[in-house]
């Protein structure tokens, strides 16, 4: 048996967990009809072909109509859940793993115009700033109706094969009982200590005595939000030592913090830029008061963390919960010792900030992850060796380079610059974002495995391409910058990435005009304002870096606030002149009826990029396909078969940047799945 606490298995009361490495409980908003089929299946399946011990479905799933979801939850107050449920837990049970799924009654951490459209309920008619709902405040026939709805679901889980379910607390309902900040009822359910726990163990009551004892019953809760006049470190000790207490449940899933706006949940969840691993050392306090079996996962990405957590007796079960979004199969690489070719998981919070906005979860730089259906986490070998040459180095192109090199085929890659990276090493040059790097670092490393050659500081013309005798090129040349947007003075205006790469000196003036709402535009803006800068973003959009999303948004704006930049929405910038050594900014808006000038002495314009696209159509009147794409192969998983030109001597096709504008994860999805049918 190995000695590596990891790999070491764990007795939770009935259940023999095989390790110590868990997926904790998420929603990765893959329901359909409320229900996890196909896809949810095989994206919960994959992490225990990976050699988890526990995954955890859910996050949370809803057990009564009036908690309707708002980040496409499962429907656990649904009968026909069953079925499914049954599905999902025997084949994660034929992979080797556990499988628990959690529960939840939202309370007032949702909306009212979702599902059904009932009033959401809680202990006080305070609404959450994330969410804006003004909730009923609870009445007796409400809470045992609920209490009810718990019991009911935890049975339909049970009966689906689940090893347990865990209940959600934090920012949800039982934790709007025990927060004196959200309870103001009366009676026996709010007040002292004693009665605003009454409703969790109320609940997990009539759970167990629906259950029984052979199943597992856990809670997530906060032991400390963080605020004042909530919930504090001494009383969310007094909390975990009765619930350990009570008999009830069978282990603790600690957190530390409040997630009832943006910026309250991102220091529960921190993002790239932020400490790793902020609450270990607060979890492993609570395992040390209560001498329980004790979980906890808050941005433990690699390895080494995780095997300290357990090592020290930090924690029982680490969880690394984004870290297998981004690499479902990191205990079995811990196993056969390929810990380097885990592929790291960098913070982006792509995922997260997806599933906030109304989207399905997506990692940044693992576009396999929630399409287990239709791309591959492992790509098979090709049944033909071919000579494939791409063109650029970023994303786009090293991911094509990646998985045509584990295809077997002989890779070629040009780049022009004297390394990788493309726009993510510009990116990475903010301290906050340096983690993007490892996304080129991990692709490099791969190619050094699979032999693929690459030719930096090299620009690749048509004759150089030509001379390679490929069968396949690929063109990820990626684009840039563009500030061709005004009606005159463009050429009086700065791109973001001048200001990004060093290129431009600041001014100390500066207007940002951002309609493309994205990372590079606030990047500019940090820098500047670091530099000493008085700067306002302005947008014709009706909120500003729309693209940047929720949970990121919140370092870049306690940066922003703190040096005082202004921020302007619902306004255009539509032509520059200069006068003087100033710069005269004419500014209108989409909505009419204004016309006003300002004054900088500098002008940075953020609106994406333009393909770089010169050298695919000087290729295009060489190749069989003249750069066609059937689109209906690409989406079946079909090899490209368009024939055009009998005379070609390659197929050709491009991707990333170089097609269009877009982001990260859309580069890295056209690398593999053009890639993985060459």
């Amino acid at each position: 048996m190995s000695n590596d606490p990891l790999l070491q298995p764990y007795q939770l009361k009935h259940l023999k967990l095989r390790n110590r490495i868990i997926v904790t409980s998420h929603e990765p908003a893959y329901p359909e009809d409320g229900m996890p089929k196909e896809r949810y299946r095989a994206y919960t399946v994959e992490r225990a072909k990976g050699g988890v011990a526990l995954t955890m479905t859910a996050g949370s799933a809803a057990v009564s109509k009036d908690s309707p979801p708002v980040f496409n939850n499962l429907l656990a107050y649904k009968d026909e859940i069953v079925p499914w449920i049954r599905e999902m837990t025997d084949a994660v049970h034929e992979e080797g793993a556990a499988i628990m799924i959690q529960l939840t009654h939202l309370g007032r951490r949702t909306r009212w115009d979702k599902g059904d459209w009932l009033p959401v309920v809680a202990p006080s008619h305070h609404r959450e700033a994330s969410h804006r709902a003004f909730p009923k405040k609870l009445e007796d026939w409400d809470i045992e109706r609920i209490i009810k709805d718990f019991a009911d679901a935890a049975e339909r889980m049970k009966a689906g094969g689940m090893d347990g379910v865990e209940l959600e607390a934090y920012g949800h309902l039982i934790d709007q009982f025990v927060s004196p900040l959200t309870n103001e009822l009366d009676g026996p359910y709010g007040g002292s200590l004693d009665n605003r726990l009454r409703f969790c163990f109320d609940v997990f009551k009539a759970i167990r005595k629906r259950v029984g004892e052979d199943f597992i019953l856990g809670l997530r809760y906060t032991a400390d939000e963080c605020l004042p006049g909530g919930t504090g470190k001494a009383e969310g000790i007094e909390i975990s030592k009765r619930l350990k207490e009570s008999g009830l449940i069978d282990y603790l899933n600690v957190i530390r913090g409040h997630i009832d706006t943006d910026a309250g949940l991102t220091d529960v969840i921190p993002i790239q830029g932020m400490a790793n691993s902020p609450h270990l050392d607060f979890a492993g306090e609570i395992r040390a008061a209560t001498d329980f079996p004790t979980f906890h996962a808050a941005k433990i990405p690699d390895v080494a963390t995780a095997r300290h957590a357990i090592a020290a007796g930090k924690v029982d079960m680490v969880g690394m919960t984004r870290a297998h979004m981004t690499d479902p199969h990191i205990v079995r690489k811990i196993i056969e010792k390929r810990e380097d070719d885990i592929r790291p998981c960098v913070g982006a919070n792509y995922c997260l900030d997806r599933i906030y906005q109304g989207g399905a979860a997506y990692c940044i730089h693992n576009a396999a992850t929630g399409r287990e259906l239709t791309m591959p986490h492992i790509v098979a070998k090709a049944d033909a060796r071919k000579k494939v040459v791409i063109v650029g180095a970023g994303p786009a192109g090293l991911e094509a380079a990646r998985v045509a090199g584990e295809r077997g085929h002989k890779v070629v890659v040009f780049e022009a610059a004297n390394n990788a990276g493309g726009q993510i090493r510009l990116t990475a040059q903010s301290e906050r974002r340096r983690e993007m790097i490892s996304i080129i670092d991990w692709r490099m490393s791969q190619c050094e495995k699979y032999d693929v050659t690459f030719h930096f500081n090299s620009w690749a013309e048509a004759d150089t391409i030509e001379a390679e005798n490929p069968d396949v090129v690929i063109i990820a040349t990626g684009g840039l910058p563009h500030t061709e947007v005004l009606s005159r003075g463009n050429e009086l205006v700065v791109s973001s990435w001048d200001i990004i790469s060093g290129d431009v000196k600041p001014g100390t003036n500066v207007l940002i005009f951002d309609d493309a709402g994205d990372h590079a535009g606030l990047q500019a803006a940090e820098f500047l304002a670091k530099a000493g800068a008085k700067v306002e973003i302005m947008t014709p959009d009706r909120s500003f870096a729309p693209e940047v999303m929720a949970m990121n948004l919140v370092p870049y704006m306690r940066s922003l606030q703190k040096h005082d930049v202004t921020f302007t929405v619902t306004y255009r910038l539509e032509a520059v002149e200069k006068s003087g050594n100033q710069l005269v900014a004419h500014v209108g808006s989409d909505y009419g009826g204004i016309a006003k000038q300002s004054s900088f002495d500098q002008i940075v314009v953020n609106h994406g990029t333009i393909p770089l696209d010169e050298l695919y159509f000087e290729l295009k009147p060489s190749s069989s396909n003249l750069g066609e794409m059937s689109h209906d192969q690409l989406l079946s998983g079909e090899p490209q078969s368009v024939m055009r030109n009998p005379e070609g001597k390659f197929q050709l096709f491009r991707i990333g940047d170089a097609v269009a504008a877009r982001n990260t994860h859309a580069a890295i999805y056209d690398g593999l799945r053009i890639a993985k049918d060459i």
